[in-house]
């Protein structure tokens, strides 16, 4: 086991087994929050999670930390750490930010269009016409980020991948804070097969145009401009209990 040559310590080996700590409990409490076992603009108790998880505070109180970094957690002077909500007033931004990656992404594509990437889009489309056709909000939800997330993953930027997890996340939050709760839109729309085959092809202006037209509905509906779109709801309970132990 390596030692630190000023003292003799396995202190890399000590904060490589934190870092470890630090990230499971990131995971998981991310991993909560989108599954809404953490209610948006509710606290983080940290006691109750940190007993759930098996972990001391320290660890969960520098996870919670990151999460404040990515957008998800909010720290309020006097109230600790809530779960952030996104109003609806915020929704257009985020939207605009998503449009600007993900049509960036989309004219890439398009510019070298290959036969695995596009099957790997219409793989994920095929997958959110099948749920789409049951009455569980949630993995309508999911299938639709794995899209989204799936077209910029395409383009092997570790870094715009990150970003537009972020990004996804927020968008799930967006939805949580609605003032109906958490819907998603039960028909799919046209934009998505338009989208394939413009980046087809090659055609990255007509797949940018898919997808801000996407958008444009999806910043109408949940910003209460249009309630037209047959919706799903979420019936999810929260877990009272959602987090694993680690230390197992």
């Amino acid at each position: 086991m390596p030692k630190s040559p000023a003292t003799g310590t396995h202190r890399a080996v000590v904060a490589l087994e934190r870092l470890s700590t630090v990230h499971l409990v990131v995971a998981e409490l991310r991993k909560a929050i989108l599954a809404g076992d953490l209610p948006v603009g509710g606290p983080i108790g940290e006691v109750e999670i940190a007993a759930q998880l098996g972990v001391s505070r320290g660890p969960l109180r520098e996870a919670a930390q990151r999460l404040v970094q990515e957008g998800l957690l909010v720290s309020l002077p006097g109230r600790g750490m809530r779960v952030r909500r996104i109003d609806a007033d915020e929704v257009p931004d985020l939207y605009e930010s998503r449009l600007a990656l993900e049509g960036h992404a989309a004219r890439r594509l398009a510019q070298r269009p290959e036969r695995v990437q596009t099957a790997e889009l219409e793989a994920c489309l095929a997958r959110l016409t099948a749920v789409s056709e049951g009455d569980a909000a949630m993995p309508i939800g999911d299938a639709d980020i794995s899209f989204h997330r799936e077209l910029v993953r395409l383009l092997g930027s570790q870094r715009l991948t990150a970003r537009i997890d972020t990004l996804l996340a927020e968008t799930r939050i967006a939805s949580m804070s609605a003032a109906g709760g958490y819907q998603v839109v039960r028909a799919v729309s046209p934009t998505y097969r338009e989208l394939i085959d413009a980046i087809s092809a090659g055609d990255g202006e007509a797949a940018a145009d898919a997808l801000s037209r996407q958008f444009e509905a999806a910043v109408a509906r949940l910003t209460g401009r249009d309630d037209s779109a047959e919706t799903v709801e979420a019936s999810h309970e929260p877990d009272p209990s959602p987090f694993p132990r680690l230390d197992g």
